[in-house]
């Protein structure tokens, strides 16, 4: 099941298109990341999709709702949390969900949430007082806060220590385990890596892949290369051979094994026979970066 379907919408700013024939769905239970460079249309694209702004054309549902006509409803189940969002200095992390929770009917247990979300402790805090990553739990918070069926988070690990960076990472994986479908917009390849179901590289207002981050890679590079310097001498022949293998190398005493597939676990199987021990072994493969350069001409600034 589609909890939301955002079919060929197109938004213009003085004439220039910001968004450029977008579509896409995202599926019941998924992390679903927008990944492109700052001003590529993203946070455009999520802000129509929250009824934020409207579409020149396309189409977009929600839940089932149309963003622009059903927003009241949409409000209900939708919980958002974008890039520019901001709190007034002096409020506390618990008049805040206090707050938040009242515009809902069947609001979340805000105090657990506090709780659940490692904010027991500044649950007296004022706004100004907290750390970058307190300030993204409190905004994950609040955009849960409504109980809802879809959460949209924006760019919320940025400007984050790489720590905070991975425990935010962390509470994005717990926010889906208690089903809530996730589109999490980000410029960051590891982030998209490490938690997105699918992907939509979108730059310059268009998509330009959409699919797990695996099959985007694979779509662009699916070698993979093996170093590795043998315990004991090895025939070249011996893996050049395999189906998996395209191409065997040397560089002084460390063996290079271009190929694809399940590359590693044919060549191990190999030295494994001959009784070979694969020091110092490296496996490398292409990823979203390097995809990323691949589809666009150009490398996502972090």
């Amino acid at each position: 099941m589609n909890v939301i379907e955002v079919h060929d919408i197109v938004k213009r700013y003085g004439g220039r298109p910001a968004v450029d024939g977008v579509s896409f769905a995202v599926e019941e239970g998924e992390i679903f990341a927008i990944l492109g460079p700052n001003g590529a249309g993203k946070t455009t694209t999520v802000e129509s999709i929250a009824g934020l702004r409207v579409p020149d054309s396309g189409t977009i549902s929600v839940l089932g709702l149309d963003p622009r006509r059903d927003r009241a409803e949409l409000r209900k189940r939708l919980g958002v949390q974008l890039q520019e969002s901001e709190l007034p200095e002096q409020i506390k992390v618990w008049e805040a969900l206090d707050l938040y929770a009242s515009f809902y009917d069947e609001p979340a247990d805000w105090e657990r949430l506090i709780v659940d979300l490692g904010l027991a402790d500044k649950r007296d805090a004022v706004y100004r007082k907290l750390s970058g990553g307190q300030k993204q739990r409190l905004s994950i918070a609040l955009a849960l806060v409504g109980n809802p069926s879809v959460a949209i988070l924006d760019e919320l690990t940025t400007g984050l220590d790489p720590q905070a960076r991975r425990d935010t990472w962390q509470l994005i994986e717990d926010v889906r385990a208690r089903g809530v479908s996730i589109v999490l917009v980000t410029h960051f390849m590891e982030e998209a890596e490490r938690l997105a179901d699918r992907l939509a590289v979108i730059d310059a207002g268009r998509i330009v892949a959409l699919g797990s981050p695996a099959d985007i890679v694979a779509r662009v590079d699916a070698e993979q290369r093996i170093r590795f310097r043998p315990s004991a001498p090895i025939d070249d022949a011996d893996l050049s051979v395999l189906p998996e293998v395209t191409s065997v190398d040397r560089i002084g005493e460390t063996v290079v094994v271009t190929g694809t597939g399940n590359l590693l676990h044919a060549v191990t199987s190999v030295l494994a026979r001959r009784q070979i021990v694969a020091n110092e072994l490296r496996l490398e493969q292409a990823d979203l970066d390097d995809a990323f350069i691949a589809l666009t001409g150009h490398k996502l600034a972090s």
